[in-house]
């Protein structure tokens, strides 16, 4: 497995167009393979290649892709990136092997980590019709998405929860009516987008035929569970439109707490 980031020269057209399109970018993202050949865009369980974009200001946006092979990006350096300042020991994206971060995981260890995921559930209007997936649309809600136990247990974490004293709202606060976690975990959620866009080009014409997705991006820090679930989620991915630009989890050191 390897982790790989490329920073997105935003000035060029051609990264414009890329940002713009989470479908056109994932076809960028896959050509990056030459093993693999053309797949379809769903949640399949094929050769996994998971990617994400971190907008960190304006004209700091980088691209982040986990993948089984080492990808060649140079396409997207001629597109998207510098291309005059590319040479041979700095081609315009840094790739390093996985594994060695990933065998450091450790039961109780703690990590810093930032995901972007298509946070959704399912509900039934009418007792005599079926169940439709549809987007959780407020902070509350999504990041109770992520803070589910059992989704916490099948990847092999648990979410920190804050220390009493740097609590602002108690557990058990209400959000219109419903009781809520407060901010008793060390979670944020923050770049919410709402992204429609056609599958092909040739449905394009065709409403019905569009990709409708809700996206946002949490920070927060986290606890080791089980590592072996937990290496499978970051290879793997969490949640779903993984081929969009979700469930791509990256952990960084957690630096010690105050008093800790």
């Amino acid at each position: 497995m390897y982790l790989t980031r490329f920073r997105v020269n935003t000035a060029r057209p051609g990264a414009r167009r890329l940002l713009s399109s989470p479908q056109s970018l994932h076809a960028a993202v896959m050509a990056s393979f030459p093993g693999l050949l053309p797949t379809s865009a769903g949640d399949g369980e094929g050769s996994r290649v998971l990617w994400r974009l971190d907008h960190n200001a304006r004209a700091e946006v980088f691209l982040y892709v986990v993948s089984p092979d080492r990808p060649d990006l140079t396409h997207l350096v001629e597109q998207a990136g510098w291309p005059a300042v590319a040479g041979p020991d700095s081609p315009g994206w840094q790739s390093r092997p996985y594994a060695p971060f990933l065998s450091r995981l450790a039961p109780g260890t703690i990590w810093e980590f930032r995901l972007t995921a298509n946070p959704v559930h399912h509900i039934r209007r009418k007792d005599d019709e079926p169940t439709k997936r549809t987007a959780h649309l407020t902070p509350v809600h999504q990041k109770g998405w992520l803070l589910d136990a059992r989704r916490q247990e099948r990847a092999g974490f648990r979410i920190v929860e804050k220390p009493q004293d740097n609590r602002l709202l108690p557990g058990g606060t209400t959000y219109k009516g419903h009781p809520h976690h407060g901010d008793r975990y060390e979670l944020t959620v923050r770049d919410q987008r709402a992204l429609s866009f056609a599958k092909s080009r040739e449905e394009k014409a065709r409403t019905r035929d569009r990709v409708n997705i809700v996206t946002v991006t949490f920070d927060g820090r986290l606890e080791v569970t089980d590592p072996d679930r937990m290496r499978r989620t970051l290879v793997q991915g969490l949640g779903r439109a993984k081929a969009y630009g979700c469930g791509l989890m990256t952990l960084a050191p957690s630096p010690a707490l105050p008093g800790k």
